[in-house]
């Protein structure tokens, strides 16, 4: 379906227009970590580092540091060094998650770096963070009219005519989201030589070795951290752990303090909404039915905590978010085959040794695709949920 008048008034462009995109299709792919994208991106990084709007908003920060020239040169050294003519493979269409506010603005970066066009779907509620992100863009872009048409941010309801329009012209569809989106996407089809990546439903885990916890100094930055990887996108992220497994020695004295910690900061710097905590209380009944479970704490809703006595698949089923939680003591770290041999699983955060879970790598489960400290869970990297994002962005040309 070509991108017609009809279909782009329904469209509400972010950044670009309705000139640029409807010339999408004759734009064409450009050299990975090319200088101009590199200093574009700088310029983004200062635009929103400098933003008084920006720094209320810890996931907009991080986004900007990721973008500084040091930051892309070093994912340069790291992604180009074969010597191999690499372009990218031509206009990228990305569906960004409706609840992760600055997903889109990775995905967006992603495919900039690797060399393509991208026209990226931003999450339909209105974030205050993909208003800072794309003012940012918009602003800078004045000072690169070559890169116009290769940064094109745009909102709609569904409507599965816009999502045929921006397919039918796509070299690659990114898509990020739950698994119903996904299967609504691909109702509408792809030229014959383009491509597709899907991230779908997921889930993650924190593994926190209470010996290490209990000798370390900082237990306020430990707390931040967890904050962080949790509470941020009200738990929402594929990326923020829903099950904290606990290991070592000192098990009971490690979780007074760490969920003390925690509960002091959700209680200052969370907003916390009635459903939240009707969802939660639910869930938990309902787990506590299913599961063989231990004690449920939930003391004013703020942080929820359901203990297992053991970890089966069936515990997933009874994931919940904006701070609920399963608990569960470890003496083998071959405990969590269960719940790990499952595609679905992707994150470990931790705290302790990473050489703890080589056991549970070398039983060869299907699921794990990082294994990173808690803080860290959000950092996004070019290689993500098991795919090179260069390599599938790319095209490689053949001279002998």
């Amino acid at each position: 379906m070509p991108l017609s008048d009809d279909i782009l008034k329904r469209v509400t462009f972010l950044v670009g227009s309705s000139d640029t995109v409807s010339r999408i299709g004759d734009v064409t792919g450009i050299e990975p970590f090319g200088e101009e994208v590199t200093e574009f991106l700088n310029d983004v990084s200062r635009e929103l580092l400098k933003s008084p709007a920006a720094k209320g908003y810890p996931d907009v920060v991080t986004f900007g540091f990721w973008l500084r020239k040091a930051s892309v040169n070093k994912l340069k050294e790291r992604f180009v060094t074969d010597g191999r003519i690499r372009l990218g493979k031509g206009v990228v269409f990305h569906i960004a998650p409706s609840n992760v506010p600055v997903n889109f603005a990775y995905s967006l970066a992603a495919g900039l770096m690797t060399g393509n066009a991208n026209v990226v779907r931003v999450p339909s509620k209105d974030f205050p963070q993909v208003r800072i992100i794309t003012d940012a863009l918009s602003s800078v872009l004045e000072r690169y009219e070559e890169l116009k048409p290769y940064v094109i941010c745009v909102r709609y309801g569904r409507d599965s005519e816009i999502n045929d329009a921006f397919s039918s012209v796509c070299d690659m569809r990114v898509v990020w989201g739950g698994d119903n989106t996904i299967a609504e996407l691909r109702k509408s089809p792809l030229p014959p030589r383009s491509g597709e990546i899907t991230f779908a439903d997921r889930y993650s885990l924190a593994v926190i070795d209470s010996d290490s916890y209990m000798s370390a100094e900082d237990k306020d930055r430990i707390a931040q951290d967890f904050y962080n990887d949790t509470y941020l996108t009200d738990q929402n992220a594929c990326t923020s752990p829903m099950i904290v497994v606990w290991t070592g020695s000192r098990i009971s004295d490690s979780q007074e303090i760490f969920w003390g910690r925690l509960h002091t900061l959700v209680k200052e710097k969370y907003e916390f909404k009635p459903i939240q905590a009707v969802n939660k209380l639910t869930k938990s009944y309902l787990a506590s039915c299913a599961l063989d479970t231990g004690k449920i704490s939930h003391e004013d809703n703020l942080l929820v905590r359901v203990e297992v006595n053991e970890l089966t698949e069936k515990v997933i089923g009874y994931r919940d978010n904006s701070g609920f939680f399963f608990e569960y003591a470890c003496s083998d770290i071959r405990e969590l085959i269960p719940i790990c041999n499952d595609k679905r699983c992707q994150t470990i955060g931790y705290i302790g040794d990473s050489s703890v879970f080589m056991p549970l790598i070398a039983s060869k489960v299907k699921g794990i695709d990082r294994i990173v400290p808690v803080g860290r869970t959000m950092d996004f990297d070019l290689i993500w949920d098991g795919y090179d994002l260069p390599s599938v962005l790319t095209r490689t040309i053949a001279v002998e």
